[in-house]
């Protein structure tokens, strides 16, 4: 197992093959996305497994989807990441997709703050960025709580009302 980030209740981990299956089962509840755009629900593991070998090409620069575990359990709750929206190492994209059985016990806001000082101090970026609908209140007060800035809000081409947040490098 390649822990990417240990946290005190979780491993922030490379996505191995047995994760499929549990992060198939999140991805087909649709709670779990009603926050994510463009979402397929029609996901099976090899669409899955296509999406994580597309984004994690670029494992090797540091950045990608990892699966979220809590220590010494076999489950996994979820997916966590930073993403090169930007095309621009020094300014990525923070995301996770938290199984809905897992809400409000504190685990987003232990892996928001650990995906943050990772994208600080280990892959040099100068800012961090994470977008989410304006309904979402829940990332909202994460992001805030993380010590992110409201930077912009607007509307997606399908007229969804978004918010994006920001935290810089010289901000913590």
């Amino acid at each position: 197992m390649n822990i990417i980030i240990e946290t005190q209740r979780l491993w922030i981990r490379e996505i191995e093959p047995n994760d499929l299956d549990y992060l198939l089962e999140i991805y087909q509840d649709s709670q779990n996305l009603k926050f994510i755009p463009n979402t397929d629900f029609e996901w099976t593991k090899e669409k899955l497994k296509k999406k994580y070998d597309t984004i994690n090409k670029d494992y090797i620069n540091g950045f990608g989807i990892y699966a979220v575990q809590i220590k010494n359990k076999p489950s996994i709750i979820g997916e966590a990441g930073l993403f090169n929206s930007f095309h621009d190492l020094n300014h990525l994209e923070i995301g996770y997709i938290l199984d809905n059985k897992i809400w409000r016990k504190g685990y987003g806001t232990e892996i928001c703050k650990s995906l943050i000082d990772y994208g600080f101090d280990k892959l040099n970026s100068d800012r961090l960025t994470a977008r989410m609908f304006k309904q979402n209140m829940a990332s909202i007060k994460l992001s805030e709580k993380c010590g992110m800035k409201l930077i912009q809000q607007g509307k997606t081409e399908n007229g969804e009302s978004f918010c994006e947040y920001e935290i810089k490098h010289n901000d913590e």
